[in-house]
Parts: C-alpha cells; structure tokens; sequence
C-alpha cells in the first residue's frame, strides 16, 4: 500500500469490495423448524409408499439436509438474519460503504434480496453505549451488495476492534425452487437415511454423479 492510499484510507475507503471491509459475520437468526421438501416427496424418493411411521425422523433429517444445502451454497432457502461488524477504517470514504458477505445472493430483479433492519456504532462514552443510526441515512445497494451511510457521526468508538455494525436479513433465494437443488437435497437426505452412523465395517463410494455435481455450478466462487 502506497503513502498516499494509507492517508486516503485505501483500499477500505474505496467504492468496490476488494478486499471486503468488514471484521467479522455472525447468524443471529435461523429457521430450523420449517420443512423445505414436502414429507410426500420424501416418502415418494425413498420408496415409502403408506409408512409414515418415520415420518418424525424424515422431517429432522430433511430440516439438517436443507440446512446443509444453505451453507454448501450460502444461500437462504428461508430468510435468514447476519449482524456484520466493521473497524473504524471503514470511516475513510464519504459516505461510508458497509460491504455485506457474500451470501444468499439474489438475481432476481423483482426480488429484493437484502432488507437492513439496523447500523448501529458504539460511542466513546464510558461505558460505550450502542447507538442507532437513523434508517434514512442508509439504504442497501444491490449492485455492489453492501450498505452506503451518508455519515456517520465522529464519537464513533475508535479503540473498539469493529464498532459499526449492520443486521440484515437475507430473504429466501429463487434458486431455493430449482428441481436441480432439491434433487440434490434429497440425494443427501437419502445418504443420510441410509447411513445412520459415522462408520461403516465396508468402504462406501461415492456416486460420481451425484449432490455436489448437482449443486456446484450454484455455488459462489466467494462465500
């Protein structure tokens, strides 16, 4: 990094996202209760015809299937809530830019993707007290999948690590409907059906065409 950039704030001053300028990414919201395959879908792929006595069981395994399926892609299949923290070097540009993760990205463009629920910072009072940013002074930019604050305010706490943050949540992906991702899905959920343990006495082989052929051209280059 030249002088002159390190006075400017560069590169976490600058309008793109590489690198991306935020510290750390938290869930701090997730549905883990809401079936994603139908337990008739399920029945029909595992040849359960008229059994619903492991219904129970097949509607957890299809919750930690689909679950997997959203973190081998990062995308939500139902909205699903982040908080981002960023340092105080993300102050450098105006108005700031806030990069979110890369995550649950929508290409739908009747879709919004993003809705912010909150930028917050923590002042320099002793104790720091966390402090809301007024909603009209951000909005989400969908081309560059980040948060742009006209300001924000100078007591911003500047010995804290990553004193701003953002919460936001991620609606469900349009790719969460694609016959290609549940088939993938319910090639896992049938892995794990059969194989209820984490060993076995004979070597299992992988089926070359199988979930994560299906799944790879849906998956972020950048997670």
């Amino acid at each position: 990094m030249s002088s002159n950039e390190a006075l400017s704030g560069l590169p976490f001053g600058a309008q793109t996202r590489n690198p991306f300028n935020y510290v750390k990414v938290e869930q701090i919201s997730r549905d883990v209760v809401t079936n994603w395959i139908t337990t008739s879908e399920i029945t029909d792929h595992l040849n359960l015809f008229d059994d619903e006595s492991q219904d129970g069981y097949l509607n957890n395994l299809e919750v930690a299937t689909r679950m997997h399926v959203e973190d081998f892609l990062g995308m939500s299949i139902f909205p699903t809530s982040y908080r981002v923290w960023y340092g105080p070097e993300s102050l450098a540009a105006s108005p700031v830019s806030l990069d979110l993760p890369e995550v649950s990205q929508n290409q739908s463009p009747t879709q919004a993707g993003v809705t912010i629920s909150k930028v917050a910072y923590w002042n320099d009072s002793t104790p720091s007290v966390l402090t809301l940013v007024p909603s009209n002074q951000y909005y989400y930019d969908a081309s560059g999948n980040k948060v742009i604050v006209a300001s924000l305010p100078t007591n911003i706490n500047t010995s804290m690590t990553a004193p701003i943050i953002v919460e936001y949540t991620a609606v469900a992906n349009p790719l969460s409907s694609y016959p290609v991702i549940k088939q993938a899905a319910l090639l896992i959920l049938t892995d794990l059906y059969n194989n209820r343990a984490n060993s076995t006495e004979t070597k299992l082989k992988s089926i070359p065409y199988a979930a994560q052929v299906l799944l790879r051209s849906y998956k972020p280059l950048i997670m």
